[in-house]
């Protein structure tokens, strides 16, 4: 290769260098900068390919896409001077490149930083113009979207970030109220359990009582009705017995007679001690009885 055709593959070299440096995409996803020098002196470029002069310019990017910063919990106090852990969010994205980079230096990391202690100040003083059931139930959508306006509002004038949105993941309260709260929500219970089983032993005792009262009430009519039903039984039999003997009373005495035989030795066991002359053997003697 001759010394001229060197000079002029050096000097295309060289072109593509000076027009590869001079030249710079921004693409969709993108906002950027142009400094000069370290000073900014073109802010939001569009996307596309645009020129910039090697060595005086300098391009910065950043991401336009939503960013989420994830706060870690922090402990507040409500306009009644109670502490609550507060977990939060927040959605934002870069709206003006220039201060952004100027109040940031472009550093995603400074700008969460800086941004999370405006959500802290601002939740901090809301919430401290709050009750406990407002800031949990009552008003709380209202209180996330004055907060996400009022960020909004001084972050896009300090940082060139625009806020989308504030939002409370969680409201719990510190380790040693919630033990409080437990310990007195146990006592309650407790006390409550125990006024429970107190009305039931005495409804137990009610009911127990008032079914002795009806079981001694059913008895002692059942007893009236059975010895009702046995003197008139007794009645009939009587006079059934009177009946039979007026029409035979020879018959109802040897009837009787046998009948005090079969009870008297009923078992082999039985025995009778008395006089073999006695009325008792009659009809055993003579079936007249005579």
């Amino acid at each position: 290769m001759s010394g001229r055709q060197m000079s002029i593959l050096v000097g295309l070299v060289v072109v593509i260098a000076i027009v590869s440096n001079a030249l710079y995409v921004v693409n969709e996803r993108e906002r950027a900068v142009l400094l000069k020098f370290g000073e900014v002196v073109s802010t939001d470029i569009q996307p596309g390919l645009h020129f910039k002069i090697p060595v005086v310019n300098d391009v910065r990017r950043f991401e336009s896409r939503l960013i989420t910063l994830d706060s870690s919990p922090q402990r507040y106090l409500t306009a009644e001077k109670k502490a609550l852990i507060v977990d939060s969010f927040v959605k934002w994205q870069v709206a003006d490149a220039g201060k952004y980079y100027t109040a940031t230096g472009g550093d995603e990391f400074s700008a969460n930083s800086l941004l999370a202690s405006r959500v802290d100040n601002g939740l901090r003083n809301k919430f401290g113009e709050r009750t406990v059931f407002e800031v949990v139930s009552g008003e709380r959508d209202a209180l996330m979207a004055e907060i996400t306006k009022e960020l909004d509002d001084i972050a896009l004038n300090e940082l060139g970030i625009h806020v989308l949105d504030v939002r409370v993941k969680g409201i719990d309260l510190p380790p040693e109220v919630s033990n409080a709260v437990y310990s007195r929500m146990s006592t309650e219970r407790e006390r409550e359990a125990r006024d429970h089983r107190s009305r039931g032993r005495e409804l137990a005792e009610g009911i127990e009582a008032d079914a002795d009262r009806q079981n001694t009430v059913i008895e002692a009519n059942a007893y009236r009705e059975a010895e009702r039903i046995r003197g008139e039984g007794d009645a009939i039999a009587a006079e059934i017995y009177a009946n039979a003997f007026n029409q035979d009373p020879e018959f109802y005495t040897f009837h009787r007679s046998i009948q005090a035989y079969k009870n008297s030795f009923a078992g082999k066991e039985d025995l009778l001690v008395i006089d073999p002359e006695s009325d008792f053997f009659r009809y055993l003697k003579n079936p007249t009885g005579r």
